[in-house]
Protein backbone atom coordinates (compact mmCIF):
# COMPACT_ATOMS: atom_id res chain seq x y z
CA UNK A 1 0.00 0.00 0.00
CA UNK A 2 1.53 3.27 -0.94
CA UNK A 3 1.67 5.94 1.60
CA UNK A 4 2.69 10.01 1.53
CA UNK A 5 2.85 11.19 4.45
CA UNK A 6 3.31 15.16 5.04
CA UNK A 7 4.41 16.95 7.73
CA UNK A 8 5.55 19.97 9.21
CA UNK A 9 2.77 22.51 8.11
CA UNK A 10 1.58 25.20 10.58
CA UNK A 11 0.87 28.75 11.08
CA UNK A 12 3.80 31.03 10.65
CA UNK A 13 3.82 34.72 10.50
CA UNK A 14 4.87 36.59 7.21
CA UNK A 15 9.14 36.64 6.87
CA UNK A 16 8.85 33.02 8.69
CA UNK A 17 10.02 29.53 7.91
CA UNK A 18 8.79 26.43 7.70
CA UNK A 19 10.05 22.89 6.61
CA UNK A 20 7.90 20.79 5.35
CA UNK A 21 8.45 17.06 5.59
CA UNK A 22 7.06 13.60 2.78
CA UNK A 23 7.51 9.99 4.20
CA UNK A 24 7.11 7.48 1.30
CA UNK A 25 6.13 3.98 1.94
CA UNK A 26 5.25 1.53 -0.15
CA UNK A 27 7.66 2.62 -3.60
CA UNK A 28 10.39 2.76 -4.72
CA UNK A 29 11.44 5.73 -3.15
CA UNK A 30 14.57 6.48 -5.29
CA UNK A 31 12.91 6.16 -8.76
CA UNK A 32 10.07 8.53 -8.41
CA UNK A 33 10.07 12.28 -9.01
CA UNK A 34 9.05 13.66 -5.84
CA UNK A 35 6.98 17.24 -5.79
CA UNK A 36 5.31 19.63 -3.82
CA UNK A 37 2.18 21.38 -4.78
CA UNK A 38 -0.03 23.67 -3.34
CA UNK A 39 -3.51 24.67 -3.87
CA UNK A 40 -4.90 27.76 -2.27
CA UNK A 41 -8.43 28.49 -1.61
CA UNK A 42 -10.76 29.07 -4.48
CA UNK A 43 -7.55 28.36 -6.79
CA UNK A 44 -5.95 25.09 -8.84
CA UNK A 45 -3.68 23.07 -7.29
CA UNK A 46 0.04 23.85 -8.41
CA UNK A 47 3.09 23.08 -8.79
CA UNK A 48 5.78 24.33 -6.03
CA UNK A 49 8.85 22.30 -6.61
CA UNK A 50 9.90 19.20 -7.93
CA UNK A 51 13.33 17.09 -8.13
CA UNK A 52 14.00 14.13 -9.97
CA UNK A 53 15.67 10.79 -8.94
CA UNK A 54 18.53 12.42 -9.79
CA UNK A 55 18.46 15.29 -7.94
CA UNK A 56 17.39 17.75 -10.59
CA UNK A 57 15.47 20.70 -9.36
CA UNK A 58 12.46 22.68 -10.92
CA UNK A 59 10.80 25.60 -8.83
CA UNK A 60 7.26 27.71 -9.60
CA UNK A 61 8.92 31.45 -10.37
CA UNK A 62 6.77 32.39 -7.11
CA UNK A 63 9.40 30.30 -4.71
CA UNK A 64 12.59 30.68 -6.64
CA UNK A 65 15.14 31.82 -3.63
CA UNK A 66 12.71 31.11 -0.68
CA UNK A 67 12.07 27.25 -1.20
CA UNK A 68 14.38 24.29 -1.26
CA UNK A 69 13.17 21.07 -1.72
CA UNK A 70 15.67 18.00 -1.14
CA UNK A 71 14.95 14.38 -0.96
CA UNK A 72 16.88 11.80 1.62
CA UNK A 73 16.51 8.39 -0.39
CA UNK A 74 17.92 6.36 2.49
CA UNK A 75 15.00 8.00 4.65
CA UNK A 76 12.71 7.78 1.85
CA UNK A 77 12.02 11.49 2.47
CA UNK A 78 11.61 14.65 0.21
CA UNK A 79 11.31 17.68 2.40
CA UNK A 80 10.31 21.62 1.37
CA UNK A 81 12.34 24.29 3.17
CA UNK A 82 10.50 26.90 3.17
CA UNK A 83 11.83 30.90 3.83
CA UNK A 84 10.81 34.06 3.51
CA UNK A 85 7.30 33.22 3.72
CA UNK A 86 4.98 35.57 2.63
CA UNK A 87 0.78 35.65 2.99
CA UNK A 88 0.20 34.32 -0.55
CA UNK A 89 2.04 30.83 0.24
CA UNK A 90 -1.30 30.46 2.34
CA UNK A 91 -2.26 26.77 0.82
CA UNK A 92 -2.73 23.04 1.31
CA UNK A 93 0.86 21.52 0.53
CA UNK A 94 0.75 18.19 -1.03
CA UNK A 95 3.50 15.70 -1.33
CA UNK A 96 3.27 13.65 -4.80
CA UNK A 97 5.11 11.13 -6.07
CA UNK A 98 5.28 10.39 -9.70
CA UNK A 99 7.23 7.94 -12.13
CA UNK A 100 6.32 8.15 -15.65
CA UNK A 101 7.03 4.85 -17.03
CA UNK A 102 4.85 3.34 -15.50
CA UNK A 103 1.97 6.11 -14.93
CA UNK A 104 2.32 5.87 -11.03
CA UNK A 105 1.12 9.18 -9.92
CA UNK A 106 0.80 9.25 -5.76
CA UNK A 107 -0.77 12.04 -3.84
CA UNK A 108 -0.35 12.64 0.20
CA UNK A 109 -3.06 13.90 2.26
CA UNK A 110 -1.97 17.32 2.60
CA UNK A 111 -0.64 19.54 5.44
CA UNK A 112 -1.68 23.14 6.32
CA UNK A 113 0.36 25.83 5.88
CA UNK A 114 -1.13 29.62 7.17
CA UNK A 115 1.30 32.58 6.84
CA UNK A 116 -0.42 36.01 8.70
CA UNK A 117 0.59 39.57 7.64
Amino acid sequence: QVQLVESGGGLVQAGGSLRLSCAASGIIFSIHVMGWYRQAPGKQRELVAAITSGGRTNYADSVKGRFTISRDNAKNTVYLQMNSLKPEDTAIYYCNAYYGLASYNYWGQGTQVTVSS
